[in-house]
Order: structure tokens, then C-alpha cells, then sequence
């Protein structure tokens, strides 16, 4: 049997990415390099025909989607924008910088960037420490996030025949997310903005091909 293949490709960058502040459901557009990220991703994409696209509805992951799709050989022009491939939800730090932010939220416990949570935590307990340290108890915790996230993966891959190709565009954290809960490949380095990551669905199972890759 053939799998589908998913390609999940991070936003360019944004302002908000830009300025080194955290964003979630908080949304900034794309810059002018988060523009040629998206291009750049489209490039290395243009010899694949995907057979659907989806993004977020957030309109850094949808303008990217965009651009892909207008150098992509297949007929589709628009993704299908589905809220479960939102980012997480940061809750109370949504805007924040994000020094402050990981200070706040792993200073007691020595870590003061998110690689450093990552490590010592994993991104699964990174999560619910995010949301404990949020006064108004906003921000999603592991299940909350998972609960989300994980039926819309399953709708797509219902919807999709073997061997299709199918482009997601969505988040750092949603694709390291991903990549954490379905392979032992190392998240803790930061995930470019418009780089791509591989992941193929086969006989009910999840495989991560490659993660993080993103052409000069």
C-alpha cells in the first residue's frame, strides 16, 4: 500500500516572528523575507503536484499557502483553512517577547529559552508549564492542544487516497509538535520559517521522512 504524503511547510516569518515575540493565535503578517520564505518553499515544491492543500486559518499560514500554490503545477489555488492547525495557544504570553516569556515560565526551574525547556521537559511538558504559568488559565495545555490538533490530522488523511500529496502549511510548534510525537528526531533547534517537513500516513501510522528542511 502507498502512503499519503503530507507536507507541512512552516509561514514565513512575520512581524511578530520578526521582533522575537511570541504568537500563537495572535496573528502578524508576512514580511518581506517571510514573503521569499514562502517563495523559497514554493521552489523546492514546484515539482511535486499536490493533490489538496490546507492551511490555518491565520493569515500568515493562508498567504503562504498561497504563494505555493501559484507555483505548484497542480489546479488548486486555495487551501482549505481548518482552526485545528492553529498554532498553540500561548494564552496570557500571546504578544509577548519571548525572553521574558521563558523566563517566566522556566526560571524557577533553571531554563530560561524554550530549547532549554525542550530538553529538559519536552515539548509535551513545556506545554502544560506554559499553561500553568498563565494567569488566566487561557493558554492550551498537552490535551487541550492534542485534542485539537490531532482530529483534524485524522479528517485529512481520511480524505486523502493513497500515494496523494497533500500540502499543510501551519507552525513551529505544531510541526515540532508533530515531529516530537511521531519520531526520536532531535526538536530542540529553532524551525525555520518556510522550511518543510515530511511526514507519511500509512496502515493507520504516522512517519516523519524529514524535518526542517529548507533549500538556500
Amino acid at each position: 500500500m502507498t502512503g499519503i504524503n503530507l507536507y507541512f511547510v512552516r509561514h514565513g516569518q512575520t512581524q511578530l516572528n520578526h521582533y522575537h515575540r511570541i504568537q500563537g493565535w495572535a496573528d502578524s503578517d508576512l514580511t518581506d523575507k517571510g514573503v521569499q520564505d514562502a517563495v523559497t518553499a514554493a521552489n523546492t515544491l514546484s515539482q511535486i503536484t499536490f493533490d489538496q492543500a490546507y492551511s490555518s486559518d491565520t493569515k500568515r499560514a493562508s498567504r503562504t499557502a498561497h504563494i505555493i500554490l501559484e507555483a505548484n503545477p497542480a489546479p488548486l489555488t486555495e487551501p482549505v483553512q481548518k482552526p485545528a492547525l492553529r498554532e498553540e495557544n500561548f494564552g496570557y504570553f500571546e504578544g509577548n517577547d519571548t525572553g521574558q516569556t521563558w523566563s517566566i515560565v522556566g526560571g524557577r526551574t533553571g531554563c530560561y529559552s524554550y530549547p532549554e525547556l525542550i530538553e529538559t521537559f519536552g515539548i509535551e511538558k513545556t506545554r502544560d508549564l506554559i499553561a500553568a504559568a498563565d494567569p488566566y488559565e487561557e493558554a492550551e495545555n498537552d490535551q487541550q492542544f492534542w485534542a485539537r490538533l490531532q482530529p483534524g490530522l485524522d479528517e485529512i488523511v481520511a480524505k486523502a487516497e493513497p500515494g496523494q500529496n497533500i500540502l499543510i502549511v501551519a507552525h513551529g510548534t505544531l510541526i515540532k509538535s508533530v515531529v516530537s510525537k511521531f519520531s526520536d528526531i532531535d526538536i530542540r533547534d529553532s524551525i525555520l520559517n518556510g522550511s518543510i517537513t515530511k511526514v507519511i500516513y500509512e496502515d493507520g501510522t504516522f512517519t516523519v521522512d524529514y524535518y526542517n528542511h529548507k533549500e538556500n
